[in-house]
């Protein structure tokens, strides 16, 4: 089977179902910015030592990044994966709470940045950000886009914070507090 299909030419794709829409189209570039945030979060793990213990939860947001595409690709909602929901966002939430015990309570704004690591995950944030108010954005026009996406996404980027701040702890790398100063 070949990669390239030439189906895309002309400047659309398909949608699960069959159905094409332009490739600048809301819904493709809602599932596109979460298939961008999921290749951010493969070049964190590729700083990320393999012992690091944030490594397994980086991994089933991956997936669960796979899921959400997935439901953003289907506009008949008829697929047969499994939506990201109230479970996965629960999910996200422990795992703030776990990583939050272990990092000094913020008092002030800090820089992104610190270890390749931490550098990447505040990028991913960015990323994530992007893709909740591209979701927002098709939510808004009338496509259907179940509530839990959006949902998750916003959890996503406060996980994505709390864990750029874990791993440049984890890397012995001091946080740059913002100074106020324009």
């Amino acid at each position: 089977m070949k990669i390239y299909t030439k189906t895309g030419d002309e400047g659309e794709t398909s949608l699960y179902g069959g159905s094409r829409r332009g490739k600048d189209d809301l819904r493709v570039a809602s599932y596109g910015n979460v298939d961008e945030l999921n290749s951010a979060l493969g070049l964190v793990l590729a700083h990320m030592k393999k012992e690091n213990g944030l490594r397994p939860d980086l991994v089933r947001v991956q997936h669960h990044l796979f899921r959400l595409g997935a439901t953003l690709a289907d506009p008949t909602g008829k697929a047969k994966h499994k939506p990201v929901g109230d479970e996965e966002i629960a999910t996200l939430e422990r795992a703030i709470d776990e990583q939050e015990e272990q990092l000094p309570p913020l008092k002030q704004f800090i820089l992104p940045g610190g270890s390749p690591a931490g550098a990447s995950l505040h990028q991913a944030r960015s990323v994530c950000r992007r893709a909740e108010r591209i979701v927002v954005e098709l939510a808004r026009s009338k496509e259907e886009v179940p509530p839990e996406a959006i949902r998750y996404l916003n959890r996503l980027s406060d996980f994505l914070f709390v864990f750029a701040r874990a791993a440049n702890r984890t890397s012995g790398v001091a946080e740059t507090e913002w100074d106020g100063e324009v």
